[in-house]
């Protein structure tokens, strides 16, 4: 499955979400995300699937647990696509950073007069 295949499921989106926040166990993640779409455990179960055999996430096991773990790596080759359209909002990006600048400039002197 194409990483932008992965990635177009909001279901699998809000997985890699809470891995990357830290790394939690498959009950954890079945918790939440089955508060959030109202999914089955085993849909749920099928989405981590998804994610492992795409190379998204990686599984250990811990007794009864598994723990999974964000990996980058897949992360990295989206970024890579998305670097050539990165010229179209940079400059845009750029201009609004030195519009704040300014306007922090102009506040602190009027705050000074």
């Amino acid at each position: 499955m194409h990483a932008f295949e992965v990635l177009a499921d909001p279901v699998r989106r809000r997985l890699l979400e809470l891995l990357a926040e830290t790394e939690r166990s498959s009950g954890d993640m079945t918790t939440i995300v089955q508060t959030e779409f109202g999914l089955t455990q085993s849909a749920v179960s099928q989405h981590l699937k998804v994610l492992r055999d795409s190379g998204f996430a990686t599984v250990r096991i811990n007794g009864a647990r598994r723990i999974y773990t964000v990996n980058v790596e897949p992360m990295r080759d989206v970024d890579v696509w998305l670097d050539r359209f990165r010229a179209f909002w940079e400059p845009k990006l750029e201009a609004l950073a030195t519009e704040v600048a300014r306007g922090k400039r102009q506040r602190l002197k009027r705050h000074r007069d």
